[in-house]
């Protein structure tokens, strides 16, 4: 092999490398849906699923959040409003709970509604199901893939 040749195969191997890199770039979600029974959550661009994510959820998993320490996981549909970098748990994204109306409604029957609910990583370090107070874990892998494919705005529907 001469070494034009050479270089026309191996350039075009590179190229052919950074097509495919370019290629593997992920997909941005916009939207994201929880389904607390199954114990999964996606991520969606546009009508397909781009990631799906084993999670954790709170203590009492079943019902709606109703009050703080209830340990339940909210269900809805919420955005993703906030960031932290520095969570006790690796990364996290804030979830809009609660919304007016379940501030309306704690109010009337004389709770506190909570807040604070996020997706967040740290299950790598849980043993046991179901740990958080009402927020969404996973491990600490999946929460930094999450932390870059979902931008602030993005909904998310968490159903029962």
């Amino acid at each position: 092999m001469t070494k034009t040749t050479r270089r026309a195969v191996l350039g075009g191997l590179g190229a052919l490398a950074l097509a495919g890199a370019a290629s593997a770039e992920p997909t941005m979600a916009d939207l994201i849906v929880v389904y607390k029974s199954d114990r999964r959550l996606y991520l969606y661009a546009g009508n397909r699923v781009i990631r799906r994510y084993r999670i954790d959820l709170g203590w009492a998993p079943e019902g709606d959040k109703e009050y703080e320490g209830d340990g339940r996981t909210p269900e809805g549909t919420y955005i993703i409003d906030r960031r932290n970098p520095r969570s006790n748990y690796h990364l996290s994204l804030g979830i809009s709970y609660p919304t007016p109306v379940q501030v309306a409604e704690a109010e009337q029957n004389g709770v506190d509604p909570g807040g604070d609910i996020f997706i967040h990583g740290g299950r790598n370090l849980m043993r046991f199901r179901d740990w958080t107070a009402g927020c969404i874990a996973v491990n600490n892998r999946a929460i930094e893939e999450i932390w870059r494919l979902v931008p602030d705005g993005t909904p998310i529907v968490i159903r029962p």
